[in-house]
């Protein structure tokens, strides 16, 4: 088990150039992600819960109709921990794959996740 050291500012700050997409707010990480409308909101809204409720660290999900909005924080310490990053890197994973190009898999014909 990882320990549970909350990160500096200054370490929070560092670890998000991996993750130019979320943002620390509030002693959240968040990240916003649009979809093409609610069907796929909630399709992405499940499959992060399935891939949380796996790594046993769950994130707030606030859902509108093409947008779900993902919070993180440990909450046992109620601060960041490493536990935040590494799920925010595999939620990012999710949430933004789509096949290569050249794969057998068409891929969604219209826009997708960002």
């Amino acid at each position: 088990m990882v320990e549970l050291r909350v990160l500096s500012d200054e370490e929070i700050q560092q670890r998000l150039q991996q993750l130019p997409q979320w943002e620390y707010r509030e002693g959240w990480l968040r990240r916003k992600y649009r979809t093409p409308g609610y069907a796929h909101t909630l399709l992405l809204a499940n499959a992060i819960g399935f891939l949380s409720e796996a790594a046993y660290h769950h994130p707030d999900l606030t859902l509108g109709y093409a947008e779900l909005t993902v919070k993180l924080q440990t909450h046992k310490v109620r601060g960041i921990t490493e536990l935040d990053f590494e799920l925010a890197k595999r939620i990012e994973q999710l949430a933004t794959w789509k096949p290569e190009p050249g794969s057998p898999l068409p891929g969604f014909p219209k826009k997708w996740v960002e």
